[in-house]
């Protein structure tokens, strides 16, 4: 992978594609992508609230969030920032299933730069380095209660 320097610790790398998802780094937050997927089963974004995905697509994401957490950008990010505990689970609720849709929403800090309140589909969405930690702590927890 190559890392580009943008200035400060802001970095830039190519997406990476691991099965169905991408993974894009810049200004100290990461970028998933899921392409492919149909508009029934799209992530779904609360800008700055949330995140749900198909239950199914939990495992993957555990993968992802893995991932994030050994690249060299997570550890730079994580010095920086101010908050010490950005990275706490208590950022993110545990997971909720709901079975009329089937997806497992976690309230927390995501976004997808749609103004527009409630949970609406996305082909991406982002979450800063500091608070991937969290996210995948709830994850891991919501899987081995299941």
């Amino acid at each position: 992978m190559t890392l580009e320097i943008t200035g400060g610790s802001s970095f830039s790398a190519l997406a990476r594609e691991t099965g169905q998802w991408t993974r894009r780094y810049a200004g100290g937050a990461v970028t998933f992508g899921c392409p492919g997927r149909t508009y029934e089963r799209a992530p779904r974004v609360w800008g700055g609230r949330g995140l749900g995905l198909p239950e199914d697509e939990l495992p993957a994401l555990a993968g992802q969030l893995k991932r994030v957490m050994k690249h060299e950008a997570y550890w730079l990010a994580r010095a920086e920032c101010q908050d010490r505990r950005a990275g706490d689970a208590t950022r993110w609720s545990a997971g909720r299933y709901d079975d009329e849709d089937g997806f497992v929403y976690f309230a927390g800090p995501c976004t997808h730069g749609d103004p527009w309140p409630g949970y609406r589909p996305t082909e991406e969405f982002t979450i800063t380095l500091p608070h991937v930690r969290g996210l995948r702590i709830r994850v891991a927890a919501y899987l081995a209660a299941g």
